[in-house]
């Protein structure tokens, strides 16, 4: 994951925010679950700083979803594991990143519903 197809993420994120009229935080992370690039718009809530961080960590170490993950952790009675690798999140907003067949990082977007989330996260990743 390069800065320059971060910000590209993030503008995709932006754009689609603002069309729905969300302040969010978003997150870009490296196929390590290193954070790249980082933005909160003008008012978006503080506490969706760690959140959005920990949504693209959460895509990164674990190639799907949030949600995704979620629902799992869910249905296999996981307890505890979401609390594993410094906090991961398991509801929807965060969106691995591929460049073909090879994941390259994860957006995290948190300060909306999760629906709402992850339909910016899905729109920034195109």
């Amino acid at each position: 994951m390069t800065l320059a197809a971060a910000r590209r993420h993030i503008a995709g994120a932006i754009s689609k925010s603002e069309q729905l009229g969300i302040k969010v935080c978003i997150a870009i992370v490296d196929n390590g679950a290193h954070l790249v690039a980082f933005e909160r718009m003008d008012d978006a809530f503080l506490g969706s700083v760690d959140i959005a961080i920990k949504k693209a960590r959460t895509s990164a170490l674990f190639p799907l979803e949030t949600g995704q993950l979620g629902a799992l952790i869910r249905s296999e009675e996981l307890t505890g594991f979401e609390l594993s690798n410094e906090s991961l999140m398991g509801f929807n907003g965060g969106v691995p990143i591929f460049a073909g067949d090879n994941q390259i990082g994860a957006i995290g977007i948190s300060g909306g519903s999760a629906e709402e989330d992850l339909a910016i996260a899905r729109a920034a990743v195109g």
